[in-house]
């Protein structure tokens, strides 16, 4: 048996039965980022040995039968924007090179200090979560476990990389334009974005506050289920969560889609996505159908608006939110100043990378005196027909289906030249941000370089039932992870 190929419901199941030790599962897991970090870089800090102490001490207090979590002893790793307390929280930016959180977020202390998880280490991601390929990280390029030569996705890059490599079973992501989603279908695996105020931001290092949402990432929809019942729930320190009452997902998990209404948005198959990306969907919709779903075109007339609003929005929260990091408070510090104004100035320059300090600009722009009604609140505007197109196409149908990226994953400085193009990489997943709503990433096939192709499933609000449900069933069906797995091939 090769440990790090289970999923955490399978380990969890094997420590119940006592067929495996939490310091077996820890140390496999260590053994197995030794072997393949230097390939796929995933990690701005491991936490290997400290893993290894608290898996000593986990098992200790399992063997005298104290009351642990449910998932206690099983290994996670942890995406750089969620604060960690003792642990560096870099974002991957040079500004928070060397920032060591004073306490951890709400998330983060659900899983580890709650549920006794062992952090494995913080991730990698693209610089304050601007990017859609882990490209802009200030310290490394994740690279795609499936072939080195490509791109893991972003900004959540380390996260699936580092669980398609079987190097963490499951991972903490951010989604705030498909960050989650985007790189789950180009590594492979499943991404979740909850619904918006479903999980706690608190102590989430805030790139575009109204958007953000923090998600699993897991190898079967089985774990992600488990994760979001741990990581859900109502939390007093942000303002914008939701008194949700407490739900097990895993219960909702029925494998039956007899009578499910799947609508399928025509918008999201137009210019730009790939013939093998739609050809995969198709031969998905046919799974449904056979399983007894009832699956129809529909119309999102504002989708094509989706990506420009988003950008406008997810800019100007961006330069407002990063307006904290000018060389005083905290973060990095220039030597370079002669008075207070070179002070800011060069901080901030020396400290942010150029997709950072692009959409600074942009968001500042946005924002400014004669622009502000013309860009901004005109976006604000359309967000609200984007929510109401959404929300008519979902009394209609239960589940929305479409491609999660519009390509498989592409090769390193394909798209990193050309802002735009790599703008273009979060067309499907944007407007579920935009919206509020919960949306899926499951894998449905791979394209002929035997890259893994991404399948979208987009709920009602709060609804994560019904769309983790549709996605088991098709994995059941599937069976994606008994076919396929990541090569490790090309490289440098």
């Amino acid at each position: 048996m090769n440990i790090t190929d289970l999923t955490a419901c399978e380990l969890k199941e094997k420590l119940d039965k006592k067929e495996l030790t939490v310091t077996e599962i820890t140390k496999a897991y260590v053994d197995r980022i030794n072997d393949k970090e230097k390939d796929v870089q995933s990690f701005v800090t491991t936490l290997t040995d400290e893993a290894i102490e608290k898996s000593k001490v986990i098992e200790e207090k399992i063997n005298k039968g104290e009351n642990l979590g449910e998932y206690a002893g099983i290994p996670i790793g942890i995406k750089d924007n969620m604060c960690t307390k003792g642990i560096r929280t870099t974002c991957s930016s040079k500004m928070l090179e060397n920032f060591i959180s004073p306490y951890d977020g709400t998330v983060v202390n659900k899983v580890i200090n709650e549920e006794n998880m062992i952090n494995l280490g913080k991730l990698n991601m693209d610089e304050f979560a601007m990017g859609s390929s882990t490209e802009t990280s200030y310290f490394k390029k994740t690279k795609n476990p499936w072939d080195l030569s490509r791109v893991p996705g972003g900004s959540s890059g380390g996260s699936a990389a580092a669980v398609a490599a079987n190097m963490v079973p499951w991972a903490l992501g951010s989604d705030t334009g498909g960050s989650i989603r985007q790189p789950a279908s180009l590594c492979g695996v499943v991404g979740l974005k909850p619904t918006y105020g479903l999980v706690s931001r608190y102590g989430l290092v805030a790139f575009a506050s109204s958007l953000d949402q923090i998600g699993p990432i897991t190898k079967d929809v089985k774990d992600s289920a488990a994760l979001l019942t741990i990581i859900a729930g109502h939390d007093e320190k942000d303002t914008t969560s939701m008194n949700i009452s407490k739900k097990d997902y895993v219960k909702a998990l029925k494998n039956d889609v007899t009578g499910l209404k799947i609508g399928v948005p025509k918008e999201f198959f137009g210019e730009g996505i790939n013939e093998e990306v739609k050809q995969a969907i198709e031969n998905a919709i046919k799974v449904y159908k056979a399983k007894g779903a009832i699956v129809e075109e529909t119309s999102l007339d504002v989708a094509n608006y989706g990506l420009a609003t988003y950008y406008i929005i997810a800019c100007a929260e961006a330069s407002s939110n990063l307006g904290r990091f000018d060389g005083i408070r905290y973060g990095y510090r220039t030597n370079n100043y002669t008075n207070l104004n070179e002070l800011y100035v060069n901080s901030r320059s020396e400290g942010f990378g150029s997709e950072v300090k692009r959409r600074i600009i942009l968001g500042t722009y946005v924002l400014s005196s004669g622009y502000y009604d013309a860009y901004y609140k005109k976006a604000q505007q359309v967000r609200t027909l984007v929510k109401n197109e959404f929300a008519k196409n979902l009394e209609k149908y239960d589940v929305l289906l479409t491609p999660t990226s519009p390509t498989t994953a592409f090769k390193f400085g394909e798209k990193s030249n050309n802002p735009l193009e790599m703008y273009l990489a979060d067309i499907c997943t944007v407007s579920v941000n935009i919206a509020g709503l919960p949306g899926l990433s499951i894998p449905c096939g791979v394209d002929k370089s035997r890259m893994p192709i991404g399948m979208q499933l987009i709920g009602k609000a709060f609804d994560e039932e019904t769309i983790l449900n549709a996605g088991y069933t098709f994995e059941q069906e599937y069976k994606f992870r008994e076919k396929y797995k990541p090569e490790f091939k090309g490289g440098k």
